[in-house]
């Protein structure tokens, strides 16, 4: 009896001092680790979202991978703490992680082109673009697609591996826009006077600006009438208001001045064909 308490003395002792501290160690590894990761992000979140050259987009995803790599070295240094050899669990990762990789090769290209759109910037939340000829706003930029909401308000989610791998064009990058507007004119009005009347109707309009001064070229020469193109700059947010008004105020001014506007004719005349007229049944008897 005395030999057993002896051992269960021996395994309690032996379990204070080793596996107990081992399991005391790690819970207060983890517990710190914790606090240590609220702090770590509390402080990065502070930096991304105050720094001008980051969007939020940006911010979200610092913030994200410094999570993911402050919890793994959280679980590297719990189950060392525990007594485990780590370089095992380290390669059963890596080997794991490589799987991952070669299943999802396109998933993760996608991600990588999702990093290069955050931080290069070729467009922004809000921006009016046309990606592989989805034409709308930005709503959103993912990690591995682009959220794009149409004007006749149909959202299309495009991966970001397309994004970059097609053309894409950002109308909303510069601040001044310019605005072309194609107005056909008859043939016998007076191209001067149609270029002035165009040119100060365009000049007075409010959204246009002085700089790059508007102008008025004659640019076509149609099957029915001149065509005199109409440029004029403006800010890139007024850019389809202002188009659309101009059409239709160079419609309305041109016919105050008495200014015809012209469309395709077809004048058709009927000749009416003269002919003897047929003998009568039987003709005159010699």
């Amino acid at each position: 009896m005395d030999d057993f308490l002896e051992t269960l003395k021996n395994i309690g002792a032996d379990f204070v001092q080793n596996t107990g501290l081992a399991i005391v160690r790690t819970v207060a590894f983890f517990v710190l680790g914790l606090v240590i990761i609220k702090i770590v992000q509390s402080i990065a979140r502070g930096a991304t979202l105050k720094s001008r050259k980051l969007d939020k987009a940006a911010s979200s995803f610092i913030i994200s991978i410094i999570t993911v790599v402050l919890y793994i070295a959280l679980a590297i240094v719990v189950v060392s703490s525990l007594g485990f050899s780590t370089a095992g669990i380290i390669a059963a990762f890596s080997a794991v992680a490589l799987a991952v990789a070669l299943a999802l090769k396109d998933s993760l290209a996608s991600l990588a082109n999702g990093v290069i759109i955050i931080f290069t910037k070729p467009f922004k939340k809000g921006d009016h673009v046309d990606i592989n000829g989805v034409d709308g706003l930005v709503q959103d930029i993912r990690l591995f697609n682009t959220k794009v909401l149409t004007y006749d308000n149909v959202e299309v989610i495009i991966p970001n591996s397309e994004v970059l791998s097609t053309d894409m064009i950002n109308y909303s990058s510069m601040p001044l826009r310019r605005v072309v507007v194609d107005f056909p004119a008859p043939y016998d009005a007076d191209t001067a006077t149609v270029k002035k009347l165009l040119l100060d109707y365009a000049s007075a309009h409010p959204n246009v600006v002085n700089s790059p001064a508007p102008s008025v070229i004659l640019s076509e020469y149609g099957a029915s009438a001149l065509t005199y193109s109409v440029r004029v700059w403006v800010l890139n947010e007024k850019y389809a208001d202002t188009q659309n008004s101009l059409r239709e105020g160079f419609v309305n001014m041109m016919r105050e001045n008495g200014i015809e506007i012209p469309f395709n004719r077809i004048d058709v005349s009927l000749l009416k064909e003269l002919s003897a007229p047929a003998d009568k049944k039987g003709g005159d008897r010699q």
